[in-house]
């Protein structure tokens, strides 16, 4: 007898793998491995570093963290953002300098982690997910991790791409008698948080776009593509319910949290992001009710379609039924069929075809059965 057995999974050194893109390529590895593990959108970490307060503003860009080190200023607010986790030294250094907990980093470069908050002695780490839509193809939604960690006068921010998507904030830092230039880090992680809900609006209202016309078209134009738009819309809003759903109980705890880092008078605006989220998330659920909705009108618009060519083939096989009876009945070549030798025979049996069919036909428009 064959005896089959399952073969064990061989861990991987960092060099035997040039890519990780998910999970699973990673096991065997030690925890606190720092390796990046998702798609690599950036090519190279780009360090963006801002420094303000009330009065001093500024902005620049720097290449390595030496250049963190030599710029730090406690007399004002630091944000450093970095686009693309393709350099993992630069990302260890951060949290070298920081003193980040290796398991924080861990999760930083892995980009599939679910939303979520966690406390440490001198810092939170919070995780979200930009949603964006690429506007090339119909609703095809793009993910990106986002990475926040807060300080005491102290926000970095990871990013997996380069984009637009914090601009609102260095237009908002522009004003001197903002909010954001007189309050404190957790400020700035909440402008942070907020501007990046407010994209899920952005897809909320071209959902909105699409869904409209499908909805008012799918009765009429019941075919494979409309089928293939309205699963691409299905798998859209599952996706996306799955990566907000977890912001709601993050943004309830950063409420509930004792920490220094959170002041009393920020919190309410935390408030503020946590109903937002709560209106994309009931929005969620009324587009996966339409879309259920759209999905069920299809498939009925479909058999609907199929009943009718089905009932135009009954009635034309019903027609056609009594005349086949009369063809076959004079069809048997039978010596004494008196009809046969009737010189107005064939004739006659086509008044009899057209009486039979027109008199089907007006029978079966009063039953309005056609």
């Amino acid at each position: 007898m064959n005896e089959f057995r399952f073969a064990p999974r061989q861990s991987q050194s960092l060099t035997d793998k040039a890519q990780y893109t998910s999970p699973a390529d990673k096991s065997g590895l030690p925890a606190g491995t720092l390796v990046h593990i998702g798609e690599k959108l950036e090519s190279r970490c780009r360090i963006t570093l801002t420094q303000y307060n009330t009065d001093t503003l500024i902005r620049r860009e720097i290449n390595s963290v030496t250049e963190l080190q030599q710029l730090k200023n406690n007399e004002l607010i630091t944000w450093v953002n970095v686009d693309g986790l393709s350099d993992i030294k630069i990302i260890e250094s951060i949290g070298q300098e920081l003193n980040i907990h290796p398991l924080v980093l861990e999760d930083i470069l892995s980009t599939h982690q679910r939303p979520k908050l966690e406390e440490y002695d001198n810092y939170l780490y919070i995780v979200i997910k930009g949603i964006s839509l690429d506007y090339e193809k119909s609703f095809c939604l793009q993910y990106e991790q986002i990475s926040i960690l807060l300080l005491a006068n102290y926000v970095v921010t990871f990013k997996e791409k380069a984009d637009d998507t914090f601009n609102p904030i260095y237009t908002f830092l522009q004003n001197h008698n903002g909010r954001l230039r007189q309050f404190g880090s957790d400020y700035l992680a909440y402008v942070i948080l907020d501007t990046i809900v407010d994209e899920y609006f952005v897809v909320e209202d071209n959902l909105d776009d699409v869904m409209d016309p499908l909805e008012d078209s799918i009765l009429f134009n019941s075919d494979k593509e409309m089928l293939q738009t309205v699963q691409q819309i299905r798998r859209g809003l599952i996706s996306m319910k799955r990566n907000i759903s977890p912001l709601r109980e993050l943004l309830a705890t950063i409420q509930r949290i004792d920490s220094p880092l959170l002041q009393q008078r920020t919190l309410r605006y935390y408030a503020d992001v946590y109903d937002h989220v709560l209106r994309v998330s009931d929005a969620l659920d009324s587009y996966r009710e339409r879309i259920s909705a759209m999905h069920d009108l299809y498939l009925s618009s479909i058999s609907n379609k199929m009943n009718e060519t089905i009932k135009f083939l009954t009635i034309f096989a019903t027609i056609f039924i009594p005349l086949t009876f009369i063809a076959g009945i004079y069809g048997m070549n039978f010596e004494n069929m008196p009809e046969l030798k009737w010189r107005w025979g064939y004739p006659a049996i086509w008044v009899v075809f057209i009486t039979i069919g027109a008199g089907l036909l007006i029978y079966f428009r009063k039953k309005k059965w056609m």
